[in-house]
């Protein structure tokens, strides 16, 4: 005769309901983690492609309508702590055509003693107008490095797109502000380019 399997005890079985929800637990924690790390990339590539949360949109071309209808744009220019820069727009101010493309120009000064690289971010308020303001060109897409007390005019192209003036939330906006901030980073570094010396050659035996 075979031994017969002893039931589970109602402790045994409060016990393994106990783990089965402690693992469910942790498999939550570590998927959401997960997410987490994965959403600020995600979240910063759609703020970028859709204009949210008054990221301006980057395009390669300007546009080919201009409305008989201007809109005034302010800029505005900050520096993190940890960059020793003055940082400025050129104009305050510019009124343009919508569907216009222009040209306007930051300045920003290196007030260190050594070689400084910092990187701007920026956005549009109201925020809702974000994804109508277009950059063709700008500073703010890659570094900047400035050597000590190095001055540099930074161009940006923009216009702003006439479909500001057909959506719900954009009809009645008359004023936009561009605004950036340039936060300090270590410059990208180059592939080092391999050096042979005369005489030397880059085989190894």
């Amino acid at each position: 005769m075979t031994a017969m399997n002893k039931p589970e005890q109602p402790q045994q079985k409060k016990d393994r309901a106990n783990g089965v929800i402690v693992m469910s637990c942790l498999a939550f924690v570590v998927g959401m983690t997960g997410m987490a790390y994965a959403a600020v990339p995600l979240y910063d590539m759609f703020c970028k492609v859709t204009g949210y949360n008054g990221t301006t949109k980057r395009v390669e071309q300007a546009s080919d309508v201009i409305l008989d209808k201007t809109i005034k744009v302010t800029f505005d220019a900050n520096t993190a702590s940890d960059l020793p820069w003055d940082f400025k727009p050129v104009q305050r101010e510019i009124e343009l055509k919508i569907g216009e493309t222009v040209q306007i120009e930051f300045e920003a000064k290196n007030l260190s003693k050594k070689p400084t690289t910092g990187q701007a971010v920026f956005n549009v308020t109201p925020m809702v107008a974000g994804a109508y303001f277009n950059k063709v060109q700008c500073f703010c897409f890659t570094e900047t490095t400035l050597q000590p007390g190095e001055e540099m005019k930074m161009p940006v192209v923009f216009f702003v797109d006439p479909e500001i003036v057909n959506a719900v939330e954009t009809k009645g906006i008359n004023t936009l502000t561009l605004s950036y901030t340039f936060y300090a980073r270590q410059p990208s570094k180059p592939i080092a380019a391999l050096t042979v010396k005369p005489g030397e050659t880059d085989n190894k035996l």
